[in-house]
């Protein structure tokens, strides 16, 4: 991988899982390449479920192949950027790889964006066509003409299958697109809006089959090949969800048992009815089942593979989900700019809490200074962590100076505050933005957020600074309580106190009804700051 190849260097080696590959060969092939070799393998295993009706890997292979000819015979040309608008549903891994077979890139977009967020990605992407729910239509025609979209192609996720009117009934082969995997670009996945303007990361066709192979390798010893049935909640059009559900599951000939949209009454009938094998999931859903198994027992067995990103997990609520289920949750690491995964817990033997894990098949990481991104850090010190392997993006679209920022001698610049212990497993502490200076000290807020997480009473929580002319910046805690529970905010600021040094603990509390969030449950800490960095705590 690089100069830095003795264990001494790699402490993490020797906890990769017995079974599971230290490093893989990673072929030069295009997501549908790859897409092909399930084809041949599982004919007539079931693809993807959606609300009762079912798609075999034959049936999504010609749904797949009547899309790819009809976007060519519209004039979609190698190259050109297409937007996919579309929750959960069959249609959208129909377009995403029908698209792709025709050579065209892809952007990713959030149907719940607003006409603002989706006039800035369409136009800094250069896309020409748009692929997208019919009930978005009106939105997108109030911006069409600031646009450069000429190709609008709705679809009705109701109906669960591809438009007749825009289909043509073929079979025939669609012939090849000579791709060049390591250059052209499969993806613009969008990135940075929690913190500025969405930029597109350029996915590779290489990078994203690099990175489906290498989170398979993290799990060798307990996939079953052509029986996984993976339990899709986390939203296609994330890089998350793209990679480590669809796209995994796709490679492993499983079922993508499809949700359209998050909801944990769903979500548990789901599972009670389907029984999925794997879940990819986050925090936030981790946290809803577990409050709603308070209420209401169901069973979790059938889960045998369960991973959490996106954000940390608490671990109160890793304790107690770990036990209801009767599996252990993989909490791991990514980020769009890493296809997206880089870091996992090894799926059998050595597992930390709290820790991200250890750096994936060809992946390389490690801690260096805040200030000049040089310097190794020796281990337990805090520092920004920096990835190398082959699921680093190609760079941020038509953002050289950028990129340049970001990818230097190799090495992806995550932004990311952590450390690595002696064994070689890593955790994340913060954002470099995210970390607080109160009176000269730093406090990571994820370390508070993980004392307030074991009062009974809290549901979510997250800290942030906030300006103070004496300290430079105090902590505020912003709360969220479980239904009919109630706590003062005097009574958890003395329980914070307890369990943590002096200048860590929040000078006060806000309780609110919910927290900002992204699509994946990502707590949205600049939307906080900007909401409560002057608001009067209130008392519960």
């Amino acid at each position: 991988m690089n100069e830095r190849s003795g264990s001494k260097d790699r402490p993490w080696m020797q906890f990769v899982a017995k079974g599971n590959p230290k490093e893989i060969q990673i072929p030069e092939l295009s997501l549908p390449q790859l897409l092909d070799e399930s084809f041949a393998t599982y004919p007539d295993h079931i693809a993807m479920t959606f609300l009762g009706k079912t798609y075999t890997y034959t049936e999504l292979q010609e749904h797949i192949r009547k899309v790819a000819w009809a976007l060519a015979r519209r004039g979609v040309t190698k190259g050109e950027r297409v937007a996919l608008m579309l929750p959960n549903c069959p249609q959208y891994p129909i377009s995403f790889y029908g698209a792709l077979t025709c050579g065209a890139t892809i952007v990713q977009l959030n149907p719940m964006y607003k006409s603002a967020e989706l006039l800035h990605i369409l136009n800094d992407s250069g896309a020409k066509t748009i692929i997208l729910m019919d009930s978005l239509l009106p939105l997108l025609e109030s911006i069409r003409d600031q646009t450069g979209i000429e190709r609008i192609l709705p679809v009705s996720v109701e109906s669960a299958k591809m438009p007749d009117e825009w289909l043509d009934e073929t079979n025939d082969p669609f012939p090849g697109v000579r791709c060049q995997p390591k250059e052209d670009v499969a993806v613009l996945q969008y990135t940075g809006g929690t913190t500025g303007m969405p930029k597109g990361a350029m996915l590779t066709h290489f990078n994203l089959v690099a990175n489906i192979l290498q989170s398979v390798a993290t799990s060798f010893v307990q996939v079953k090949k052509g029986e996984e049935r993976v339990l899709t909640a986390i939203p296609l059009f994330h890089v998350y969800g793209m990679t480590s559900a669809m796209a995994v599951a796709f490679y492993n000939g499983g079922n993508v048992i499809l949700i359209p949209k998050f909801d944990v009454e769903q979500l548990v009938t789901t599972i009670e009815e389907i029984k999925p094998t794997s879940f990819p999931g986050v925090p936030t859903m981790l946290i809803s089942l577990v409050d709603y198994y308070k209420k209401r027992k169901f069973d979790l067995s059938c889960i045998e593979i369960c991973s959490s990103g996106s954000a940390p997990l608490p671990f109160e609520v890793l304790d107690q989900f770990n036990e209801i289920s009767g599996t252990t949750v993989l909490e791991g690491y990514g980020l769009s700019e890493a296809s997206p995964v880089t870091h996992r817990n090894p799926i059998e033997g050595v597992q930390k809490k709290g820790s991200i894990g250890i750096p994936i098949p060809n992946t390389d990481a490690k801690i260096v200074d805040v200030a000049t991104g040089e310097q190794e850090l020796p281990v337990g010190k805090v520092g920004e962590l920096i990835i190398q392997g082959p699921q680093v993006m190609k760079g941020y679209w038509n953002r050289p100076e950028e990129t340049n920022h970001t990818i230097r001698n190799g090495w992806l610049y995550t932004g990311d505050l952590a450390k690595m212990d002696e064994d070689g497993f890593f955790y994340i502490v913060g954002r470099k933005k995210e970390m607080i200076i109160a009176s000269g000290y730093n406090v990571y807020p994820v370390e508070v957020e993980n004392v307030i997480y074991h009062h009974p009473a809290v549901l979510e929580a997250a800290v942030i600074g906030i300006p103070d002319a004496y300290r430079g910046e105090t902590i505020r805690a912003v709360v969220v309580l479980k239904d009919e529970q109630h706590v003062r905010e005097e009574e958890l600021i003395q329980f914070c106190r307890s369990r943590l040094s002096a200048y860590k603990v929040p000078q006060d509390i806000l309780f609110v009804d919910e927290l900002p969030k992204t699509t994946v449950g990502k707590i949205l800490k600049r939307t906080l700051r900007e909401q409560f960095s002057h608001k009067e705590s209130k008392r519960a």
